[in-house]
């Protein structure tokens, strides 16, 4: 699979990272012009950057609409994936204060490398993240095989368990298997946020509560959750969210058939109780 490479740094002082996203500082900010779509950097050229293929717990998700305010997942595997992030890229110490923003940082920044196809819609590089110094020259076109995949922060996430495969139409079928194949085992051998995972086993919806504090669930699913009980004047009553959902229009494949369906197609609901009808690794997102 080819992708653009960009050398650089990684620095998060005053920024917010969690498991599945990171700010990076290209050396050459031109390259950045090679993607389809643009990145949208800040005023020191700084680029927000998600992680592909990974989906880590929310520390900090605000509804666009609606009165619930921020809201997360369970902290205790949210800031596992945020700080294992961070050492595996090579911070060694860092401090956040109560609005998961970074204070202090040792060092301040590390070296890393980022490979990328594409900006999404808000302007973020879909990347896959590695830690150091690439041999391949900045800018030029390198071909993501299995070797290099399984060295990427995203692979390593996977593999620790500390967050869910969330795949895309735009990943090549060959770096999804592999994905897949670290995240399955993670699952089998109880890994990080396996362990407690409710996602197709299903569970009780009592309050909002139920979601940011005791169950852990595929983050997809928490922000549609989320999103839905803010417009709905402070009820946890489930009964208009999978009309809800079918409105949101999230497009997915499901595996290994190929049907092409809505988010909703997927999802359970039986008066409070809400599960997942398939795997995550067997859902492939349509990006909007």
């Amino acid at each position: 699979m080819g992708m653009t490479l960009l050398q650089g740094s990684f620095r998060i002082i005053k920024s917010a990272p969690d498991g599945d996203s990171i700010r990076f500082y290209a050396k050459n900010t031109n390259i950045w012009k090679k993607l389809p779509t643009p990145v949208r950097p800040n005023a020191t050229g700084g680029v927000q950057l998600r992680l592909d293929s990974i989906d880590a717990l929310e520390t900090h998700f605000q509804a666009r609409v609606g009165s619930l305010g921020t809201q997360h997942q369970p902290l205790k595997f949210a800031h596992a994936a945020g700080d294992e992030l961070l050492k595996y890229l090579g911070f060694k110490n860092f401090t956040r204060n109560k609005n998961e923003v970074i204070t202090k940082a040792e060092p301040e920044e590390v070296p890393g490398f980022i490979l990328t196809r594409f900006a999404d819609q808000y302007g973020r590089g879909v990347a896959f993240v590695f830690k150091g110094k690439s041999e391949k020259e900045d800018g030029s076109d390198v071909y993501l095989d299995e070797a290099l995949l399984k060295k990427s922060a995203n692979y390593h996430l996977l593999e620790t368990g500390l967050v869910y495969p969330t795949f895309y139409s735009k990943l090549f079928p060959d770096l999804r298997k592999v994905l897949t194949a670290a995240s399955q085992k993670a699952r089998k051998d109880k890994k990080g946020l396996w362990e407690l995972d409710k996602t197709n086993e299903g569970f009780n919806l009592e309050n909002v509560e139920t979601i940011t504090d005791d169950v852990v669930i595929l983050p997809k699913l928490f922000r549609r959750l989320i999103s839905y009980l803010a417009i709905n004047d402070g009820s946890a009553s489930l009964k208009g969210f999978p009309a809800y959902l079918e409105s949101n229009n999230d497009k997915v494949i499901i595996l290994p058939d190929g049907h092409v369906t809505g988010f909703d197609y997927v999802v359970e609901v039986n008066e409070q109780n809400i599960k997942l009808k398939e795997l995550p690794e067997n859902l492939v997102f349509i990006e909007k």
